[in-house]
């Protein structure tokens, strides 16, 4: 088997890397759930003021215009703090969707809201087990260039 890891992974959503204002931001996109069989969103935080919070979580939804939106259960981290040293941390929240067989989600974003003050940080959104390879024919746009050698 000699795939790249392009062909088996995918970046389905991002948030760009920014000094946020205490606000929820979140993916562009609403990611579909019918490409992947699994899911990996990884945020990074950068310097968090000193009273500052960050949490993150996923948010599903029945169509892909954001209606029905509702948390997805467990798929939420612990609030990251300066207090609790986690400037600089990333952490990792993984979908599988067989957790949300018989719901009618279809769609999903990731959510990550800065509270009391701003925070630097970006995040992005991997699909996995594509059920149709390459996994990078569903790229978010935003995806500029691979190089495979």
């Amino acid at each position: 088997m000699n795939k790249t890891p392009s062909e088996v992974a995918a970046i389905v959503g991002n948030i760009d890397p920014d000094a946020y204002a205490a606000s929820t931001v979140a993916t562009n996109e609403y990611i579909p759930l019918k490409f992947f069989r699994r899911f990996m969103a990884i945020v990074q935080a950068g310097d968090i003021v000193s009273t500052g919070t960050i949490d993150a979580k996923l948010i599903s939804y029945t169509n892909g215009s954001g209606g029905g939106a509702a948390d997805i259960t467990g798929a939420a981290i612990t609030q990251l703090t300066q207090a609790g040293t986690d400037s600089n941390k990333q952490v990792i929240i993984n979908l599988n969707t067989d957790l949300l067989a018989g719901s009618t989600a279809t769609h999903f974003k990731l959510s990550v809201t800065m509270g009391t003050a701003g925070a630097d940080l970006s995040a992005i959104v991997l699909g996995f087990d594509p059920l149709y390879c390459p996994a990078s024919d569903n790229d978010v746009a935003t995806v500029d260039e691979i190089v495979s050698v």
